[in-house]
């Protein structure tokens, strides 16, 4: 869990994206989520992705496998959900 709880704003939920969605269970916080966001358009730059952090959930339009390293890069376990 994080022990770093700021907030994060920024990080809002995008319906609108299409591709893999994985369920971060230890994605508690804004600080998290924020974390995850960074690593994701680092990793991937210009890929579409979001983060509801209510549903602790990620979607990515892009590389699944790339995006579960940044993800895990992070320091969070991803679980890829099945469609």
């Amino acid at each position: 869990m994080c022990s770093n709880h700021q907030h994060h704003d920024d990080v809002a939920a995008d319906a609108s994206v299409k591709g893999v969605t994985f369920k971060v269970d230890d994605m508690t916080c804004g600080h998290c989520a924020g974390m995850i966001k960074k690593a994701l358009e680092h990793t991937l730059p210009g890929a579409a992705f979001s983060i509801d952090l209510a549903s602790k959930q990620v979607t990515v339009a892009g590389d699944a496998a790339i995006a579960e390293k940044a993800i895990q890069t992070a320091g969070y376990q991803p679980e890829r959900l099945a469609h």
